[in-house]
Parts: structure tokens; sequence; C-alpha cells
């Protein structure tokens, strides 16, 4: 008997460093599901103001395992694996929405953004064209089965043309006032935070020197690098174990500091390879030369001056704003942002960013190697740096803002066209989306009286 018990306890023991072994390895995967769920849940239902934070979740196989809750009364939401493991919280801040962090970030009070700089803010519902209503609502998958439907999920479409708004449509659940999670369109968005500092300061973007600890090769890594994504530095923007992307995301409370600790892997301005670590070096940067709080700082630059009044941007634990990927606007405002761009930066009659920037901004990269297909500073276009089109059902002007799960931004500057499509899209992509058929049908359509 005692040599059973012996047998049984040595066993047990066994089990448990393997569980514990396992748990290691698995540990960067495991913590990756519950940072995206804490932050998730948290932005959904206090930045988006959205009761179901599950049904905004994508398919993953550690979700039967995630347990979380969220606390409106302490603004948080917590997630964790098996109730214990790879515990995570986020925390939200009025005006910065939500912040992956250990304890609550202190980020001081955001300044206000008023709407009325925004002629869309409180322009009436359109009277859509019958054409333009059978476009988008083929975006929306009228015309589908219902799982297919259900699948492609478009949950908002606004189309302005002339400056007006033309067309808008939402899904059950949303409507004008529900911002919504742009993803990687944030990357877009801070090539016009880019331009403000051009414009104001009279900066320039082949500045290098941008990190005191790019000692080495890096020290020749210029702004406009960082924007065209061929800086050279090392990255994987895989969404898998131990990756550059999920490390920096869901463990790293300094994103900029991190990404810049990234080797070089490749001359730089020689390569170029998709890095949302790129941009958040680029916002680290802005924010070093910001004259307010690191947090606001895209507030007091941009939010304010175009009445972006639902805009939110997140922060990391550091309180830099997380540039990749964690943007949050209504349609209306992604709208204005469009419209931004397609007048080059004047709003309002008054120039806010340098005088050609968006031409610049939107003109394919000239590099040795690419792994991108048509991407310019921040922007994805449709003529490539050989003049060829990336989809030639689209106006070879085109320019758009491309985010996760089928969040897209186009601007056609010869149709005086901006198209924004919002969704929830895990299961389909690129043309199963839809968007560049809506765009092409827009462009033929003529503008209504």
């Amino acid at each position: 008997m005692r040599v059973l018990r012996r047998v049984l306890l040595l066993l047990v023991v066994l089990a448990v460093v393997a569980a514990a072994a396992g748990y290691r390895y698995a540990r960067p995967l495991v913590h990756t599901g519950t940072g995206y769920a804490a932050h998730n849940a948290c932005a959904v239902t206090f930045v988006a103001g959205r009761d179901d934070a599950d049904a905004d979740l994508p398919p993953n196989p550690l979700v039967p395992y995630l347990t979380g809750y969220d606390n409106k009364a302490g603004r948080s939401s917590t997630a964790a694996a098996l109730w214990l493991l790879a515990k995570q919280k986020a925390y939200y801040t009025p005006g910065y929405g939500c912040t992956l962090a250990a304890e609550r970030p202190d980020l001081g009070r955001a300044s206000e953004v008023p709407s009325d700089p925004n002629p869309l803010s409180d322009a009436p519902a359109p009277e859509t064209d019958p054409d333009v209503a059978a476009a988008v609502a083929r975006a929306f998958g009228d015309d589908l089965a219902t799982s297919a439907r259900e699948d492609l999920d478009t949950r908002a479409v606004v189309v302005l043309r002339d400056g007006k708004l033309v067309a808008e449509r939402y899904a059950a659940g949303f409507d004008a006032r529900t911002p919504q999670l742009g993803w990687s369109m944030a990357k877009s968005v801070t090539n016009l935070l880019v331009g403000r500092y051009v414009r104001q300061r009279n900066l320039e973007t082949d500045q290098a020197g941008l990190r005191p600890e790019w000692t080495d090769e890096r020290r020749d890594i210029t702004v406009d690098e960082l924007m065209r994504m061929t800086s050279g530095l090392s990255w994987d923007e895989t969404y898998a174990l131990g990756t550059p992307i999920t490390q920096m995301l869901y463990a790293e409370p300094d994103m900029g500091a991190y990404a810049a600790s990234r080797p070089l892997a490749h001359q730089p301005g020689t390569y170029q390879q998709y890095s949302s670590g790129s941009t958040n070096i680029l916002c680290s940067w802005l924010t070093s030369l910001a004259d307010v709080p690191d947090t606001d700082f895209p507030r007091s630059e941009l939010f304010a001056p175009l009445g972006l009044s639902s805009a939110v941007w997140e922060p990391d634990a550091t309180g830099i704003p997380v540039c990749s990927s964690y943007l949050w606007a209504t349609p209306r405002d992604w709208a204005a942002i469009g419209q931004f761009a397609l007048q080059d930066g004047v709003w309002n009659k008054k120039r806010l960013l340098p005088k050609g920037w968006m031409k610049t901004s939107t003109t394919a990269t000239k590099v040795a190697r690419s792994e991108e297909d048509g991407y310019a500073a921040g922007w994805w276009v449709n003529t490539r740096a050989d003049g060829s089109l990336v989809s030639p059902d689209l106006p070879a002007d085109t320019y758009w803002a491309s985010g996760h799960d089928g969040q897209r931004l186009y601007v056609v500057p010869s149709a005086d066209l901006v198209v924004v499509r919002l969704g929830f899209s895990p299961e389909v992509g690129g043309r199963d989306l839809r968007t560049d058929t809506l765009v092409r049908d827009l462009v033929g359509l003529t503008a209504p009286e």
C-alpha cells in the first residue's frame, strides 16, 4: 500500500510538472486570448455601448475556456483562462477608451471635442437614390442566403458624394451614433497626424534619429520609412504563438518601445513588410513632440479641428495611443476622415495638412522588395509603383484605409466619392467583402439631384 501511494504521488507530481511546463509553453497564446477578450469586452461595453461583447469575438479555440466579467461600476473588464490562468484586465477612461494594464492607468481628463466643425454630425438622414440604395443593399448581402449574409455581417455603410451624405445604412443593433473599431484603418489616420505635425512644425518626413536608443544602423530609419513599412525592422504580423504582434498588443506596457527594440532584418528603405510595430514607433515619436499630455494629442491635433466628437484612440499602459489598431469612431466620423483626405487636408476652408500631402502619401512605394501589394504611406492605393492596377474594377486614383475583419474607407478623388464599410467579417475577405463592387457601382452612378 505504501509503495502504491508513492507511485500515485509521483504520478501526481509528474502530472503537475507536465501541466506547468505545458502552460509555460502555451502561456503567450493564452495571454493573447485573455488580453483580446478583456480589451474587447471593455471597449465594446464602455466605448461602443453594446451589451453583448461575445458577439464581437471571432471564432477562437480558446473561447470555450475563457471566463470573464465586466465591472460596470469600476469601468473595467477582466478575462482569464479557466478562471485563473493568464488573467488580464482592461480599464476604461472616458475619452480614451480601454487599456490593458496591471493597474488602472492615470491618463488624466480628455479634452473636449466639439462636433460643430463636422457638418456630417447633425446632417439629416439622406433620401437615397434607388440605384445607390440597391448598391448598398448588395454590400449588406440582401441577395445572399441567411448564413452567407451573417458571415458577411456588414454593420454600416456611409456614402459621401461631393462632400454630402447621399446614403447610409446600419445593421440591427447599430446606428449613426455607434462607434465602431477601425483596427488598422488607424494607420491611415496616423498618416494625417504626421501631416499635421509637418504643417505646423516644418518637420521633414526624411527625418531620422527618432529613438535615443537607436545608436546602430536603426538611427537611419526615417519617418517616411515607418509610414511606408520599409524600416527594415524584424517583424511578424501573424497573430500566432509568440509573434511580435501578439507580444506587443497583449504583453507589452510600452508598445512603441517594444517595437523599437526589434533588430534590423533589412537595410532601411530596401524591403517593405507590413508592421503594426512601425506605426506605434511613429506614434511614440509624435507623442514625444506633443505640447499636450501623451494620450490627448490626437484629440487636440486632429479630432477637435475636424469635429470628430465620437473618436476615441485607445492608449497602451504608458498612455501613448495605439496608433496601429485602436481607433474607434462612428461611421459618419470615419467618413469625415475620408472627406478630409479627399480635400487634401483642407477643412472648413482652412488648410490643416501641407499642400499635396495626400498625393505624396498615396503614391505607391518604390522599393527593391515588397511583401505588400500597393502600399503607400499608411494608405493602400490602386496604382502600383509600376503603373499597373491592384483592382481593375476601380479608378486608378482610388485609395483606401483597411482594417481587420473587413473595415474599409475608400476615397476616389476623380469621382468625388468617399465610401465607408464597417462590419465583423472574420469568415470572409477580399472580394467576398463586396467592397470593391460597392465602390465600382457607386462610381458608375450619377450623383443624385
